[in-house]
């Protein structure tokens, strides 16, 4: 009578526990009932897909797939559904349908930096991401079947893309388009809806191995591996170096949290080291030897929120890709550097500034207490570098960023001068009100909020024009030894910018033919521009913060070319100034008198010709030859010879067939995007040559940030030709056999048409629908990596034309 009463309760908790089971597990899982009754309900298995076997290693078969076809597009701020594939932290992070990039929001958004505002799948769910892996139960036939990521790849192999010609029309690749970013239960209506968008979106699909090896993987349960480790090595510098981070000091921490504001964007690398091994400077709530828990500020300078915090180096985990990569370079001298210029000079800091936000927007205000000189020069060491993060930084891409500048110009800087290191250290103290800007709104800044800074500009400018005269210059005039050299040794004393629409390139030296601008950058400005563009820029912010960042970048702009002007006589400085920003929409709005021209003070230079411009910037060359590297003879050929030094034959016969590519300008280039990769094909495709051909865009002026095509000048552009490579997001990829090089000026030259410009696509251009191209962008990364195997990074497909 006992035992059965038992065995009936036994039967009862069974059956209520297996009922609950069933309840939890669908309600959890909406695919479970389906596809545990039917397996093969939803299958996105292929036809021809290999039986299972044995596990696929993500680090060694995995990773270099997703890097070479699907990190193309998929890296970054602009990747499509913030569906970042660089790292399986991003590809467990999965994808949103929120945008990064939104010019319409007006206020801030909580930032979803990967490593930094979240470290946990269930986080990242709270916060709007949903899942491209399968997060259910896991059967192999339910993992795939749960998986975005494989959904996508079969939708692609169903539905595969013309192999010839433009792409239907229908395949939409303006980067301003509305994404659809489907969950995985509205996958079946989108692909329904948008059969052509299967993974790759826009391109040809992968190889079957490639796939078989992606399906396998995902079938397997994504199962990851163990990561590389660091060497012993590595994990010597990185102690060393937070140690000096960190150090006891006033001087030391004020010195420090310096250098962390300005290097926190880019890629730190210890020199001799695996060009692979890249670390961010970061600040953490713990110390060095514990685990890294980095503090989630939106910008370097604001609270900690913790009572101490500790500079620390993470490594980078992430595949490195171009358009964000730019290297700062550690080692034994770069400390001893750190130390001439920040440790050892004779001064004294009496407290350190705190974190409010009207203060920490101002280095004037925060570092008041460090020479100016000392800062001054610490930028001008790695000038490129913080050029670099001004385009790489967290802007990322975007045309109404960008089109602050111009297409080409050339950058100088003016010369330290440390024997007034005092008087300019002091300037910059009682003047940092009138150098604020307007990340000390916050991002409660309005769309109107920008008309404040231009009263302070215009302030500063007279304060500074006063100071110039009296103490810089002591009423002498201005001359070319105001123009820094490089210190007879340092390349960053002269450089390149290039925009190329919504995202652009800078590279050392003066490169191109001559510009129709230049600017001279001074410290104030240099540390403005960071401030602006880098420190102080967020991503999620309001549409008042991107708009006054856009506005104030103008006057920055502006100043810089006005200190070019002071070099050019007193009589031709408005001539010259007006050339630079015509239209109607000058005359209504004025913005471009924003910014006196001294007209009355002639520069100290011997001018031999009314050229004054070019006849500048040739003596500015012979200057600076030590520091100017090989000259341009591609674009600006100046001598009899235009072939270069210990050239080989056959690099002469390229690059004087390049200089006849160069000469082209205007109607004559209307077939070439922004930005074109050229392959000259010989009989090794080991020693192709390779260049890049860079269209300039002429404006009447860029002092607007809409109707760019209501400015445009065609008939004024130009063409740049650059060795090697330029430009993190090719527009096209064109091929071309070196004997036919003739052949392809010739056509290029002459396309007008549609007709024209489809048969010389058809002829030399690798289309999107073209079998071949990932074989070319293969080529071209692995081309990149071993031209400059620390500074490459794999180049972005997002804007890669559909010509």
């Amino acid at each position: 009578m006992i035992k059965t009463s038992w065995f009936r309760v036994y039967v009862l908790i069974f059956f209520s526990i297996a009922s609950l089971v069933t309840v939890v597990y669908s309600d959890v899982n909406p695919l479970a009932k389906e596809d545990q009754v039917n397996p093969a309900a939803n299958s996105v298995i292929p036809a021809n897909f290999p039986e299972v076997s044995g596990s696929v290693s993500y680090y060694d078969k995995v990773k270099p797939i997703l890097d070479s076809r699907c990190v193309a597009c998929h890296s970054c701020y602009d990747s499509p559904c913030q569906l970042k594939l660089t790292s399986i932290e991003g590809i467990q992070r999965g994808a949103t349908k929120v945008p990064v990039y939104d010019h319409e929001r007006l206020r801030a958004v909580e930032p979803s930096r990967l490593f930094i505002d979240e470290t946990t799948i269930a986080g990242w769910r709270e916060k709007g991401f949903f899942p491209v892996l399968n997060e259910k139960a896991h059967y192999p036939e339910i993992n795939l079947n749960n998986s975005l990521i494989a959904k996508f790849l079969k939708l692609k192999i169903d539905n595969p893309l013309p192999n010839r010609g433009k792409l239907p029309e229908t395949i939409k690749l303006d980067p301003e388009r509305t994404l659809e970013c489907p969950t995985l239960e509205e996958f079946s209506q989108y692909q329904k809806d948008y059969p052509l968008y299967g993974m790759p979106y826009g391109l040809p699909r992968l190889s079957e191995e490639e796939e078989n090896t992606l399906f396998t993987w995902l079938q397997n349960g994504a199962k990851l591996g163990n990561p590389p480790s660091l060497s012993s090595s590595a994990a010597a510098e990185i102690k060393k170096w937070e140690q000096f981070f960190n150090g006891a000091t006033l001087k030391n921490q004020l010195s420090a949290r310096y250098i962390y504001e300005h290097l926190f964007i880019g890629h730190l690398h210890f020199k001799g080291h695996p060009h692979n091994e890249f670390y961010k400077l970061i600040r953490s709530k713990t110390p060095s030897g514990q685990a890294v828990d980095e503090i989630k500020s939106a910008r370097p300078f604001e609270e900690a929120e913790v009572a101490k915090f500790y500079y620390r180096l993470r490594p980078v985990t992430s595949t490195i890709v171009d358009k964000d990569h730019f290297v700062y370079e550690l080692d034994d001298g770069k400390m001893e550097r750190f130390k001439d210029l920040f440790l050892r000079p004779d001064y004294k800091v009496s407290r350190l500034p705190g974190y409010d936000q009207d203060s920490t927007a101002n280095p004037f205000k925060t570092f008041s207490e460090l020479p100016a000189m000392s800062r001054y020069q610490f930028l001008l060491d790695d000038a490129h570098y913080f050029f670099a993060g001004f385009i790489k930084g967290p802007v990322c891409m975007g045309q109404a960023a960008l089109n602050v500048i111009r297409d080409q110009f050339w950058v100088a800087f003016t010369t330290p001068q440390d024997d007034l290191n005092k008087e300019i250290t002091q300037f910059l103290a009682e003047n940092n009100q009138y150098l604020r800007l307007p990340a000390s709104e916050g991002d409660r800044i309005e769309i109107t909020g920008w008309h404040k800074f231009n009263e302070l500009q215009r302030q500063y400018l007279i304060n500074k024009e006063t100071f110039s005269a009296k103490v810089l210059l002591k009423q002498k005039p201005l001359d070319l030894d105001l123009i820094w050299n490089g210190d007879g040794k340092n390349d960053n004393a002269l450089l390149t910018v290039f925009r190329h629409y919504d995202n652009a390139s800078v590279v050392k030296g003066w490169v191109g033919k001559l510009p129709l601008t230049a600017w001279v950058v001074d410290y104030p400005l240099f540390e403005r521009i960071h401030y602006l563009l880098v420190a102080g820029y967020n991503v999620y912010g309001s549409a008042g913060h991107q708009v006054a960042t856009r506005l104030y970048m103008d006057f920055l702009r502006m100043e810089a070319e006005n200190n070019f002007l002071q070099f050019i006589p007193a009589k031709q400085r408005k001539i010259l100034h007006d050339s630079w920003y015509q239209g109607m929409d000058l005359k209504i709005f004025g913005n471009s008198e924003l910014l006196f021209i001294d007209t009355t003070r002639e520069p100290g230079i011997d001018y031999r010709s009314a050229d004054y411009k070019p006849e500048f910037f040739q003596k500015i060359h012979q200057k600076l030859d030590s520091v100017d590297g090989a000259p341009d003879l591609i674009n600006r050929c100046e001598q009899a010879s235009c072939n270069p030094a210990n050239s080989s034959t056959e690099q002469q016969q390229m690059d004087t067939m390049m200089g006849k590519l160069a000469d082209l300008k205007g109607h004559e280039i209307h077939a070439l995007p922004e930005v074109s990769f050229l392959r000259i094909k010989g009989d090794d495709p080991a020693k192709d040559f390779v260049y890049t051909l860079i269209r300039n865009k002429k404006l009447l002026n860029v002092s607007f940030i809409f109707g760019e095509n209501l400015r445009r000048e065609p008939e004024q552009d130009t063409l740049t030709v650059v060795p090697g490579f330029l430009g993190s997001y090719p527009n096209i990829f064109l091929a071309v056999q070196k004997e036919q090089l003739a052949p392809f000026i010739e056509q290029l030259q002459h396309a007008k048409t549609n007709a024209d410009l489809d048969k010389f696509y058809s002829q030399y251009g690798i289309r999107r629908t073209n079998p071949e191209i990932w074989q070319y962008y293969d080529w071209f990364n692995k081309k990149y990596h071993a031209e400059q195997p620390e500074n490459a990074g794999l180049f972005d497909m997002n804007l890669y034309e559909n010509r």
